[in-house]
């Protein structure tokens, strides 16, 4: 279950009005138009395709990766994950690079409740979203890009994640393995979106990291 912010209501109540009709890339996103909260406790009998960016920039940075992606089995089923990028950090520059990747997952949960069990995996491994600088270094990161092609606003939470189309190390590890996958506001391809970043520099420095 989704709830579609104010700003974007027009753009997808069409879609269950009589008479009008969506774009057809447009026409699939599945939604809700109430202000209701997702089911907090509820499984999908159908597992939902969920892309997520993990970094790190703090002691052994590639360790506390392929720790993250063990926790993360708790969660789904990791079915594909990237190779390890390194990347400049952005917004508050001043602290060792990064090491990123993505991760393919395979759920039956929700996302409010893939939002709490990352955040729990955050803080097991020594990161506290509550009282640490927002954008300052971190042993782990992880962030929900995707969850199948629905789009999701809450309190607490935004999918696709607000931010991922202007950041290459989001980007550039999520085409890696999806270079076809369409982003389900603008339409546009992992690549394609790739393809329009300036700057930001980020190279391969292993391909796939071993779990």
């Amino acid at each position: 279950s989704v709830i579609v912010s104010p700003s974007r209501l027009f753009r997808y109540v069409t879609a269950v009005i009589p008479g009008r009709v969506l774009p057809e890339n447009r026409r699939q996103t599945p939604f809700l138009l109430a202000n209701q909260r997702p089911p907090q406790h509820t499984v999908s009998t159908v597992p939902a395709k969920t892309y997520l960016s993990l970094g790190s920039n703090l002691g052994d940075r590639a360790a506390h990766l392929r720790e993250a992606i063990r926790k993360l089995s708790d969660v789904g089923a990791v079915t594909n994950c990237s190779s390890l990028y390194q990347t400049e950090p952005v917004e508050f520059t001043n602290q060792p690079e990064f090491l990123n990747c993505a991760v393919e997952l395979e759920t039956r949960l929700n996302p409010q409740q893939i939002l709490e069990a990352i955040l729990k995996i955050e803080r097991d491994m020594g990161r506290d979203r509550n009282t640490q600088l927002p954008k300052g270094p971190r042993t782990i990161d992880i962030d929900i890009l995707l969850y199948g092609s629905f789009i999701v606003t809450t309190d607490e939470l935004e999918i696709p994640h607000p931010r991922y189309r202007e950041r290459r190390f989001t980007l550039a590890p999520l085409a890696e393995l999806q270079p076809d996958l369409r982003d389900p506001v603008t339409g546009k391809s992992m690549s394609e979106l790739l393809a329009a970043l300036r700057g930001q520099a980020v190279r391969v420095i292993r391909s796939k990291i071993a779990t």
